[in-house]
């Protein structure tokens, strides 16, 4: 099939990569010249593993391009809308300029028949507002969620736990599921479960997962937060409680808190919707569910300041970690630069380091010092903190970690690091919501 992707940020540069993958002749427009570049030479404008392998294969197979014009989007008969809808400036609501700047982009280039498709994550009742704004054209229109993880994206894209198809029920429905069962044909193959639903309801999928598992998220480091002031365990209890089917052990870590562009943002934006239409009170317990998420960095602050004897002031304090999650270089809303920041902000020296989101950090965060090394990063610390979980912070030995700093001091804010391996090598270590255990090495 010929299948233009709009928007070629995270979800687009993926989401048209995979489909050439899969077989489409895509090409992928967006009006950042430099972006476009990039991708046009398979360079990634963001880590992401295996993209760069992903688009290689597309240019080599000749069904991949990229283009500033949305022009070259004329060919095409199946359009999809990917760019990004940002947290409004002073509110909690979505941001839908990008969106429709898009669509009426893209308008004079649309024939007949054509299918638009959208993927952004939008408040219910987009979908229906962008119907009838191409309805003159002829061209059809369905929503079809993304659920992509960041560092898993491009398997995500190839191979989805689920496909959603949201479609009018204005007797097409038929008609565009075939059209976008070609789309998926590969997945589909693979055993993929497709969902028909009605616009309204594949344009709350995705909020409703990521409110979901925030909620989920919260809990557990409200639960810690208990556990920290009984003695309790918060891992243990999450492996008990886990092992109920009802509930699963899967996003019950107890740590620092969720970031990144999604569910921050997708639970804020739900709130104001659900408030917009009426119906703000069924929602009312996001707005806990956020104060408990942004609670746990200024947590860190504390413990930091009470292993430091009351304050960070003066100190050296040494980050690992700076993207909001592993195997990705994204820092919006990072827990982490948010740490770094109020670290940085009660007089704290701060230095961090970060296998791939340094050069995103350096750009809005100055008051910090960035190393390329675990070792330089940790030399001569007051206290180190692990924030984000790379996998090379994890098997750090701390027994080659404690000759470099000034005080053998660490807060585990994610509960990866083996507490007592840590403990035998003479730290004083600290986990979220975990017993307080006394170093037995030297």
């Amino acid at each position: 099939m010929q299948i233009s992707v709009i928007g070629c940020g995270y979800l687009g540069a993926v989401h048209a990569a995979a489909l050439a993958v899969m077989g489409h002749e895509v090409v992928g427009i967006d009006v950042d010249e430099r972006k476009i570049a990039d991708l046009s030479q398979s360079r990634a404008p963001f880590f992401e593993p295996g993209l760069p392998e992903a688009l290689t294969e597309g240019f080599a197979a000749g069904r991949l391009a990229f283009s500033s014009e949305i022009s070259e989007a004329k060919n095409a008969t199946v359009h999809f809308i990917a760019v990004g809808t940002p947290q409004k400036a002073g509110s909690n609501a979505a941001d839908l300029t990008y969106v429709f700047a898009a669509v009426e982009a893209l308008m004079p280039h649309l024939k007949p028949g054509d299918l638009v498709v959208g993927k952004s994550t939008v408040p219910v009742g987009t979908a229906r507002r962008i119907a009838e704004l191409i309805a003159p054209t002829d061209a059809r229109l369905a929503w079809n969620p993304e659920f992509l993880r960041e560092g898993f994206a491009v398997n995500d894209s190839m191979h989805p736990d689920r496909i959603v198809y949201g479609l009018a029920d204005d007797g097409n429905r038929d008609e565009l599921k075939q059209v976008l069962d070609a789309v998926y044909a590969t997945p589909i193959a693979e055993g993929a479960p497709v969902l028909v639903t009605e616009l309204e309801t594949a344009e709350l999928v995705k909020v409703s997962a990521n409110a979901f598992l925030a909620t989920k998220i919260s809990f557990i480091n409200s639960m810690a937060e208990i556990a920290e002031a009984t003695g309790a365990d918060v891992t243990e209890l999450a492996d008990a409680i886990g092992l109920d089917a009802r509930i699963g052990r899967r996003f019950l870590n107890a740590g620092v808190g969720f970031g990144g562009g999604c569910l921050p943002k997708d639970i804020r934006a739900l709130m104001a919707h659900a408030d917009e239409i009426g119906v703000g009170d069924s929602v009312a317990f996001l707005k806990e569910v956020d104060e408990v998420n942004l609670r746990r960095r200024a947590h860190v602050v504390s413990l930091a300041a009470e292993m430091l004897g009351g304050s960070v002031a003066g100190k050296r304090i040494s980050l690992l970690g700076l993207s909001f999650k592993p195997e990705s270089d994204d820092i919006r809303d990072s827990p982490a630069l948010s740490i770094a920041r109020l670290l940085s902000e009660d007089g704290a020296s701060v230095v961090a380091t970060d296998p791939e989101a340094i050069e995103n950090a350096r750009r809005v965060l100055t008051t910090v010092e960035y190393a390329d090394s675990v070792e330089s990063t940790v030399a001569n610390a007051d206290l180190v903190i692990l924030l984000t979980e790379w996998k090379s912070f994890v098997q750090i030995d701390p027994s080659a970690l404690s000759p470099l700093v000034s005080a053998a001091k660490i807060i585990d804010g994610r509960n990866v690091l083996d507490a007592q391996r840590w403990l035998a090598a003479g730290w004083d270590y600290r986990g979220m919501g975990r017993y307080r255990h006394e170093a037995t090495g030297h």
